[in-house]
């Protein structure tokens, strides 16, 4: 039986070389999946934010990368930072590579800790994981970049990807958390931040995610590995829209404004394409145009939770749009206020 109407538009291709090695049981070759250009649904525009550890008094934008104080819930803050001056002077450099990073990767820096960094990652179109916000705590070793950095990812105890474990592992060859080969692992000469950060977003964050997983690769192009990666999609859009919720519940310091201002301006895409998975298009793919199932009943148990999960995110934007309100209101006062002469 063919479980989709249609060849889905997206698919995942075989690379000679690739940073994607996941950290899980299984035998056989690593599938190697081709980056993709991280486009996405739809982008963020200005908007008041909430972050009120902003220093300027411009609630309307969120810089890419900054340089914040506060890092009392970054997952290495207990962690002993390193003294060398050659190696703040690298995370230095590092810094400035930043600066430049991709329209859909957040990052920010810590003034007293130079060794920890955050960055928020948004899932690229095309995946389920869409429109979604992921968050990375980082630290550089006292040793890098002799040694790759320490990647942590802020899992919510959801395990979404095969890349990315509960615990919050991220299993990466060029983190050295996987085995690999050459290019494929960390290169003190030439690896950077920033290139890890884009094979997250690329790599891990891809289109097939089931065949990330060691011992898949060879159902590829099968009936029963393509059903096995429907369902594995689906799961992992159920997972990213708690992921959701979870971020606008409680966003993580320094990116309170990112997280109110990405899911105003992305609320209707992500409540569009849930009523479109509900209706039974393939999740990942084109709301108005997509590819349908070709027997819906084999993913009743996918329509329930996700018409739970749709009321929940419903309900969450509601409460977000009226947070922003509410400081957008605070902020008007503020200005309206003139200092007596």
């Amino acid at each position: 039986m063919s479980w989709i109407s249609a060849s889905a538009p997206h698919s995942t291709a075989s690379a000679n070389k690739s940073h994607l090695d996941p950290c899980s049981s299984g035998t056989g070759a690593v599938q190697w999946v081709q980056k993709h250009e991280p486009a996405h649904s739809s982008v963020i525009s200005p908007m008041a934010g909430i972050d009120h550890e902003i220093e300027s008094n411009d609630y309307r934008s969120f810089a890419q990368f900054d340089v914040v104080q506060d890092f009392s819930d970054h997952h290495y803050a207990n962690s002993s930072p390193g003294k060398k001056l050659f190696h703040a002077f690298l995370i230095d450099n590092n810094w400035i590579i930043l600066v430049d990073c991709s329209e859909t990767i957040y990052v920010r820096v810590y003034e007293q800790r130079m060794d920890l960094l955050r960055a928020a990652i948004v899932g690229p179109a095309g995946t389920p994981y869409h429109d979604g916000l992921f968050f990375f705590d980082v630290r550089f070793p006292s040793d890098y970049p002799k040694c790759p950095p320490k990647v942590h990812y802020h899992s919510g105890g959801l395990r979404l990807n095969p890349n990315l474990y509960e615990s919050g592992k991220v299993c990466l060859s060029l983190l050295n958390t996987w085995w690999g080969n050459g290019c494929e692992k960390w290169a003190k000469s030439n690896s950077t931040m920033l290139q890890v950060l884009v094979s997250i977003q690329g790599l891990v964050l891809n289109d097939k995610p089931y065949f990330n997983e060691p011992g898949n690769k060879n159902s590829t192009k099968t009936a029963v590995g393509e059903k096995n990666s429907l369902a594995y999609n689906q799961t992992a859009f159920i997972l990213s829209c708690k992921t959701m919720l979870y971020s606008l519940r409680k966003p993580p310091k320094h990116f309170e404004t990112l997280v109110a201002c990405h899911f105003i301006e992305r609320e209707h895409v992500i409540l569009e394409s849930c009523g479109a998975y509900l209706s039974g298009t393939i999740v990942g793919s084109s709301v108005r145009n997509g590819t349908k199932y070709a027997c819906d009943k084999c993913f009743a148990d996918f329509t329930k939770s996700l018409a739970i999960y749709t009321e929940q995110l419903r309900t969450e934007f509601a409460s977000n749009n009226i947070r922003i309100l509410e400081l957008e209101k605070e902020a008007s006062s503020a200005d309206e206020i003139v200092p007596a002469s």
